[in-house]
């Protein structure tokens, strides 16, 4: 596979070195050319760790100088980018605007996306997880 996208959790899973992650998702990620961590996730990281939402084993202070100690490759937010958000359906259960965001992304650059969230399967975009 050329290109992957990382949903948000995965992109921390990776960076704390959790345990949450399938050994296929880790062979998968190590095997993929371009893997892309959208700068939607780190809007999101930083609004969820102000309102408490979730944390973070490190400082987010820090985030930028652990992204680029990585392979990674940081995926800007595009006015396609946009345009297919525009056009994206609400689903009854998924409202999320960093999902929605990550999902339009995917869509406009024909990429799988990691994520262990079904509620991608609405949409038009490959997730992958196990």
């Amino acid at each position: 596979m050329d290109s992957i996208l990382l949903d948000t959790h995965v992109f921390i899973w990776l960076s704390e070195n959790t345990e949450n992650l399938p050994i296929n998702v880790l062979e998968l990620i190590d095997n993929t050319e371009n893997v892309l961590v959208s700068t939607v996730s780190f809007w999101e990281i930083a609004i969820k760790l102000n309102i408490g939402k979730i944390t973070l084993k490190d400082s987010f202070n820090d985030i930028e100088d652990r992204f680029n100690n990585t392979r990674l490759k940081l995926l800007n937010v595009s006015i396609e980018d946009s345009v297919n958000l525009y056009k994206l359906p609400f689903s009854k259960n998924h409202k999320d605007p960093f999902d929605r965001l990550l999902i339009c992304q995917a869509i406009s650059r024909s990429i799988p996306i990691i994520s262990i969230d079904t509620q991608l399967d609405a949409y038009p975009v490959q997730r992958i997880w196990d």
